[in-house]
């Protein structure tokens, strides 16, 4: 009897086991029809594509590229382009079609697996949340990136600009090569931390000329190098950060000595030191358990007593509008009514830092250094910004910015060839069905803008630069998803007028006193697509002194 229930058991299970892998490998055999229907590069077995991946970071955006070229602009392709990578799918939307399908869609917003790394720097803020947390946050956040909100922190963007622009006066009419980067991720440092905690840091005098001092940050990107990046980890003993000009300045000393000696006790209060150069950034811990970008510890401590000395208002329009505050003041005059903790709050302040500071800095660095290869495109920049502000010093309006439409042309052309954020990613929560082609729920499918804007049905020319791409005609006869640095649809990026105003003050500010020269080009200085697409090479310019007589 015994024996017989065994057997019967053994066999349900031998059948149950087989049904499953009848089902898998039935659904597998679905799945790989379907993928292998859009155009892409040679796979095998087990391996995918993966096999042919150069190494060489440099090398591959090449392979990248000719890939693009290769598979982008299939004729029957609709711009769908797929790749294995081991026995994972990854489908490409290269066209402005199949990425307004993706991008306008209310459900397909969850962001992939591939996202988890930075959760875990961030938590589930803004940029990595989904479904209700995100809609509810979406909506809680939309008011305070209000165009008339964010005019109120126009003298910050300026002011920090004129620190910027005098850094490099020790270079200027030298015949010297400068490299630009590291003085732009300074200037936007100090912009966005004086957005986020109305606290100036300072960090062009934490630093030295060269941009290769000592000082130490305590959040922004950390640097994560795409494969064959030769940067090494560099452990470093933690000093002057922004948090700790934040903390000095809203912390009272007791507490700080006291987070000091439990810190030394807590491993989640321990400083994660960074050093930012021109490289990028390399964290002591890559993952520290206190999120990435702020020291747990502190950060509770700053915001603590934010709300202790925050003055209220009686509704977040008052508060929005009455006077300029913070982001972080801007969240917690929202706490009570829209129940956010101290933890939520956390979240969405360093995701605020995060995404405010690399990307504009890229889109800066760029934006010089493409005019900088120009020269009759800055030419026209210098004549504009005189327009405007004559032979002045003053620090830029809102009404001054609104005068710069050319200028905001060569920052858009700038993001278009590159965009700051290469590729973004959604995983798909119901079939993607674009013309005859299917891409089953469950896959990730990536939006390459670097690819986008770079199709010739819409740009003559597309690899060169001309921002000309951006008059008010040429808009208008392409397709509105020709451009997407800032993602588009219900999911587009929250701070993009931000990211463009803040742009406009500081490269207005450089082109009133500076004209800059390069001998890099594309070839010799290859942008590569990190987390953020940086050059290989920073940006190395000769900067002169302009005067109003020989312009």
């Amino acid at each position: 009897m015994a024996l017989g229930i065994g057997v019967f058991i053994f066999a349900a299970l031998v059948g149950w086991v087989s049904w499953k892998l009848y089902d898998f490998l039935r659904g597998r055999q679905k799945l790989i029809q379907l993928i292998d229907r859009i155009p892409g590069p040679h796979a095998i077995p087990i391996l995918g594509c993966a096999y042919q991946f150069k190494l060489d970071s440099v090398e591959f955006t090449y392979q990248l590229e000719d890939w693009g070229r290769t598979y982008a602009l299939v004729e029957d392709g609709y711009g769908l382009v797929r790749a294995w990578v081991g026995p994972i799918p990854v489908v490409f939307l290269c066209r402005d079609e199949a990425v307004k399908l993706l991008l306008e869609s209310t459900t397909q917003i969850t962001k992939p697996s591939q996202y988890n790394f930075i959760r875990r720097w961030l938590g589930t803020g803004l940029l990595t949340s989904t479904d209700e947390k995100w809609h509810a946050r979406r909506k809680m956040l939309t008011p305070a990136f209000h165009f008339n909100i964010l005019t109120k922190f126009v003298p910050i963007f300026s002011k920090e600009a004129k620190v910027f622009v005098e850094q490099l006066e020790k270079f200027a009419d030298s015949d010297a090569e400068v490299d630009l980067f590291p003085f732009i991720k300074r200037c936007a440092l100090d912009i966005i931390c004086g957005e986020a905690t109305v606290t100036h840091v300072g960090l062009a005098q934490f630093r030295d000329g060269d941009g290769r001092g000592d000082w130490r940050a305590t959040w922004t990107q950390h640097g994560v190098r795409g494969r064959g990046g030769d940067a090494e980890p560099t452990h470093l003993a933690p000093r002057t950060s922004s948090l700790d000009v934040a903390e000095a300045r809203v912390v009272p000393l007791g507490q700080r000595l006291r987070l000091r000696r439990r810190a030394r006790h807590d491993h989640r209060l321990h400083t994660q030191g960074a050093l930012l150069d021109g490289d990028g950034l390399a964290l002591e811990h890559p993952f520290p358990p206190s999120r990435w970008a702020f020291e747990y510890g502190r950060l509770s401590l700053i915001i603590a007593e934010r709300q202790r000395n925050f003055i209220r208002v009686e509704t977040q329009e008052e508060a929005l509008g009455r006077r300029k505050l913070a982001f972080l003041d801007l969240l917690l005059s929202m706490q009570a009514e829209n129940r956010l903790s101290d933890e939520d709050i956390r979240e969405e302040v360093d995701t605020f830092m995060f995404e405010g500071h690399d990307t504009t800095s890229s889109g800066m660095g760029f934006a010089i250094w493409f005019l900088a290869q120009n020269p009759v495109f800055q030419a026209k920049v210098h004549a504009e910004v005189d327009d405007v502000f004559g032979d002045s010093e003053r620090l830029a309006t809102p009404e001054d910015l609104k005068r710069l439409p050319y200028l905001e042309q060569c920052i858009k052309e700038a993001l278009r060839l590159m965009p700051s954020v290469p590729f973004f990613a959604r995983i798909l929560t119901e079939d993607f069905v674009f013309h005859d082609r299917v891409v089953p729920k469950g896959v990730t499918v990536v939006v390459a803008p670097v690819a986008v804007h770079r199709d010739p049905r819409n740009y003559d020319d597309p690899e060169t630069y001309n921002p000309e791409n951006f008059s008010q005609e040429n808009i208008g006869r392409r397709h509105p998803y020709s451009f997407v640095p800032f993602s588009a649809g219900p999911r587009n990026c929250i701070g993009q007028k931000f990211a463009i105003l803040e742009e406009k003050a500081v490269l207005s500010t450089f082109f009133r006193r500076y004209r800059v020269t390069t001998e890099q080009n594309l070839v010799n200085n290859r942008p590569v697509p990190e987390i953020i697409i940086k050059p290989s090479q920073g940006f190395r310019v000769k900067v002169y002194r302009r005067t109003h007589a020989s312009h």
